[in-house]
């Protein structure tokens, strides 16, 4: 395998970070390895410069454990985790996996550099049972120590006071307690205190249940914000703030947009001004649109998505599911958007320059309908930014969230997820309300 130097690794990854060129024509033009240069953009995003420092780290137990829990709790790949954890080498971690499965977590304790010290003849005291028995117990002692601190803190940058006295008042009927203090390294009153704060009524109880229910009900789409506004809902006020803190301590975390799908291909067609510039707000349905394709990839196969968004109140008021990206993809989607419309409607439906939108039958349809088109600028992702928030929203909250038998049952699972987008997931801009809760509404007020 080709070894690059700093230099050239840092040069290709700033030429794409800063660039618009592709991964291939980036690869191509600094002569490295485009797989290489995507494992480097990934890298450098996460740990910066500290990703490409050759370093020479004796990994303590506690760290290869929580790289293996990690591996266990997120079913990353070894290199997944190698990048998380920011290894150097996949083959690192894929041999502690190995030596923990086969040797268990003694095989993972470092091992004594130099020669190894001659036999000299054991003392007495040495050769006892009970010093033997002693030894053996401190090790077990050690042992399941170990075990328990990577459940506690494999989602922690450290582990705190709290989490070891944690650790001993639960592993106090098998040991005792004035040798286990000393293996977690506080004091014996420090972890009387934490069984003493441990034991007192927390006033949060109720609240984290609500907490947990609400985030396992919305599947992980929920961070600290909207979670908040829900418990506003159901009478529970609790500052924002606090919200966050507790959610920290339950160990839930909101996920990780993706990116879309692109649908340029270049002119095909007339190209429409772009009319929207950017103005995203909306007073009343029917009055901005927006709309883009977005592609996914599962077994083998390919599948379209092609929503309109409503600029008022952020809803899917029509959509279509293709499995190829043709013209009716857009064309299908377009006859429900129309029955949508009320007399006097006349909305600016804005896209991006993709080729569906610049032909001739779409935007006849569009004129038949009193609809004017607007399209983004060339290379401006930020012209179309609401409907890509949504499909940013749509992969990180469904796609890679549930798994799925088929592509039947993804296109099923995909019309249940916008029918939650569009009655149930609430908004912070809405008012803690759905879409079309925030519409039914603004029409009663009307």
């Amino acid at each position: 395998m080709t070894k690059y130097s700093l230099e050239t690794k840092l040069m290709a990854v700033h030429a794409y970070l800063n660039g618009t060129e592709s991964f291939k024509v980036t690869a191509q033009r600094h002569n490295v390895n485009m797989t290489m240069l995507k494992k480097w953009v990934v890298k450098f995003r996460k740990h910066g410069l500290e990703a490409f420092q050759t370093t020479y780290t004796n990994y303590s137990v506690k760290f290869k454990m929580d790289v293996l829990n990690y591996i266990n709790e997120m079913r990353a790949s070894i290199e997944e985790a190698a990048l998380e954890f920011n290894i150097p080498a996949s083959t690192t971690v894929g041999n502690w996996k190995d030596l923990f499965e086969t040797q268990g977590i003694d095989a993972l304790l470092p091992k004594k550099k130099g020669r190894p010290p001659m036999n000299k003849k054991p003392k007495k005291d040495q050769d006892s049972e009970e010093t033997l028995q002693a030894e053996i117990e401190r090790l077990r002692m050690e042992n399941a120590y170990l075990k328990k601190l990577p459940c506690l803190n494999s989602r922690k940058g450290k582990v705190t006071e709290q989490d070891k006295a944690q650790i001993i008042y639960e592993l106090r009927t098998e040991f005792k307690v004035v040798h286990l203090v000393k293996v977690a390294g506080i004091p014996r009153g420090t972890y009387y205190y934490w069984v003493k704060q441990r034991n007192r009524l927390d006033k949060y109880r109720e609240a984290k249940e609500v907490i947990q229910q609400i985030f396992h009900e919305h599947r992980g789409r929920y961070g600290y914000r909207r979670i908040t506004l829900e418990l506003h809902n159901r009478g529970y006020l609790i500052n924002h703030k606090t919200v966050r803190r507790l959610m920290s301590q339950l160990g839930l975390k909101c996920l990780v947009r993706m990116k879309k799908y692109r649908s340029y291909r270049g002119k095909v067609g007339s190209i429409a001004p772009h009319i929207l510039e950017r103005d995203f707000k909306a007073s009343k349905p029917n009055e901005k649109w927006v709309t883009d394709v977005t592609e996914f990839h599962l077994f083998g196969e390919k599948l379209y998505l092609s929503p309109i968004l409503d600029l008022f109140n952020g809803e899917i008021i029509a959509y279509n599911i293709e499995k190829r990206a043709v013209f009716p993809l857009v064309t299908k989607m377009l006859d429900q958007a129309f029955q949508r419309l009320n007399d006097g409607d006349s909305p600016i439906l804005h896209s991006d320059q993709g080729w569906h939108y610049q032909m001739k039958k779409y935007q006849y349809l569009l004129k038949e309908h009193q609809i004017t088109q607007s399209m983004s600028r060339k290379g401006n992702c930020l012209d179309n930014a609401v409907i890509e928030n949504f499909f940013g929203l749509l992969k990180s909250e469904f796609l890679y969230l549930q798994e799925f038998e088929s592509m039947e049952h993804f296109t099923l699972e995909l019309e249940k997820y916008i029918h939650y987008y569009n009655h149930k997931r609430i908004k912070a801009k809405l008012k803690g309300l759905s879409p079309v809760q925030y519409r039914v509404q603004s029409s009663l007020a009307a």
